[in-house]
């Protein structure tokens, strides 16, 4: 069999060139006789390995040097604890609340402090980012969260919230490296890189220093301690070497291919494939409110279960695989990362008119 278009939420379909890469590598890298797995990660090797990926990170996103780029496990999970833990220093935080995930953090964060849902979409089903021009800030809040790109819902911000001075702190997960930014906007950015930059089980966290505590937190675990991590470079235990390595192939990628204009450019075309035809289709409706819309995941529906079923079933036969939308949603859900080909939606959106004119 073939490689099949992959439109999985994630683990999330990776660059050919970066697995084949990564093949040629699997049992000798670099003469050295063995494979990344193998390797020490307190050896010299490994030590140029998460160097250069930190560096070819920082190029990508023009991250300035008063932040700290940290490698961690745990996926963007750990974070929704990691983040009070370590940031909710007068015990209240305020969380825009825009989808599953966002929710999510916020109920953990409520495990360590006063964290105040400011704003929410729950009331039409996280179709759409809430307003964010009018946040009532709470004087004690420590930061302000959001999660930018809410896979599930297909929803992100294109305006980031007004939060008084206090920082920011995004889950990108399902954004990441798609598209440019200003990383001083931001006092925390994270993600779990299984969607859009690597294998399952790494977390990139990118902090501004001032933001890690001075001294080790007493009631902390070490390992959840920003400045454990910090301080050790992210290697206070054995990391995730080889995604770490799988991340660092993705960013030279990235770099080939035009860095993070590059891959705007071309998931606008993607995704504009896509939602044109959704928009002029009797059959298919896409679920996400048009102004606040994803460039990464496009949810949709017809409107009868049946009929979802159907199509989803239809796809996978013809090699469209993981379009099954969440149970929250229901319907599809393309995901269309970095790593999709253009020919993949293409394949999609014409699949999508073989069906409807066999179904209207």
């Amino acid at each position: 069999m073939g490689r099949v278009y992959n439109f999985s939420a994630g683990p999330a379909v990776l660059p050919e060139e970066v697995l084949q890469a990564a093949a040629n590598d699997m049992l000798d890298y670099k003469g050295c006789g063995m494979s990344v797995m193998e390797m020490s990660h307190r050896s010299k090797m490994f030590e140029e390995i998460i160097t250069e990926a930190e560096q070819d990170l920082r190029d990508l996103m023009g991250i300035p040097d008063n932040y700290r780029v940290l490698f961690l496990q745990g996926g963007g999970s750990m974070q929704f604890a990691q983040v009070p833990l370590n940031l909710m220093k007068t015990g209240v935080a305020d969380y825009i609340v825009s989808g599953s995930w966002s929710k999510k953090a916020w109920k953990e964060a409520k495990k360590f402090g006063d964290a105040r849902c400011i704003a929410s979409s729950e009331d039409k089903t996280f179709s759409y980012i809430p307003d964010v021009d009018a946040l009532e800030i709470d004087d004690d809040a420590d930061y302000v969260y959001i999660c930018e790109n809410e896979t599930i819902y297909g929803t992100k911000y294109h305006k980031l919230p007004d939060t008084k001075g206090k920082p920011l702190v995004a889950d990108v997960s399902s954004c990441f490296l798609s598209e440019p930014v200003n990383v001083e906007d931001y006092g925390v950015i994270f993600g779990g890189v299984q969607k859009n930059v690597g294998p399952a089980g790494v977390a990139i966290v990118i902090i501004r220093e001032d933001l890690i505590p001075e001294e080790e937190l007493p009631n902390v675990p070490t390992m959840l301690q920003y400045k454990t991590q910090a301080d050790a470079k992210s290697l206070y235990n054995t990391p995730p070497c080889w995604g770490i390595y799988i991340c660092g192939l993705v960013f030279k990628w990235l770099k080939a291919n035009g860095g993070l204009e590059g891959a705007k450019r071309r998931n606008v075309e993607k995704a504009q494939l896509l939602y044109d035809y959704l928009d002029q289709s009797k059959l298919f409706k896409a679920t996400a409110a048009k102004e606040d819309r994803s460039l990464m995941n496009i949810p949709f529906v017809t409107g009868d279960k049946d009929l979802d079923a159907k199509f989803v079933a239809e796809a996978k036969a013809a090699g469209l695989e993981n379009i099954k939308g969440h149970r929250s949603v229901g319907g599809m859900r393309a995901s269309i990362y970095n790593a999709m080909p253009k020919a993949g939606v293409e394949a999609l959106v014409e699949f999508m008119k073989k069906f409807e004119a066999e179904n209207a």
